[in-house]
């Protein structure tokens, strides 16, 4: 694998554990897809580091258990507005 890309997976992993951050904000704070963040996450970062790769995992988990409750919340901001 290219230094560049262990690279990015390892900053990218500091960034979303720091600031709790989902794959889209962090992707977009990297100016990357977000399906490239989650190749970084899922499959390289397994296999560079996978004590940090356990870190991200929680955050994930919790940003996927959650989900449902800011798309709600946004909609609603969505229609309070009109």
């Amino acid at each position: 694998m290219e230094k560049h890309i262990e690279e990015r997976a390892c900053q990218l992993a500091v960034y979303i554990i720091e600031n709790q951050a989902t794959v889209r904000a962090a992707a977009q704070k990297f100016g990357i897809s977000k399906s490239t963040v989650h190749k970084d996450m899922t499959d390289r970062l397994s296999h560079l580091k996978p004590e940090l790769y356990l870190q991200v995992r929680q955050v994930l988990d919790r940003n996927k258990a959650e989900r449902h409750i800011r798309g709600g919340i946004a909609t609603k901001k969505k229609y309070e507005a009109k």
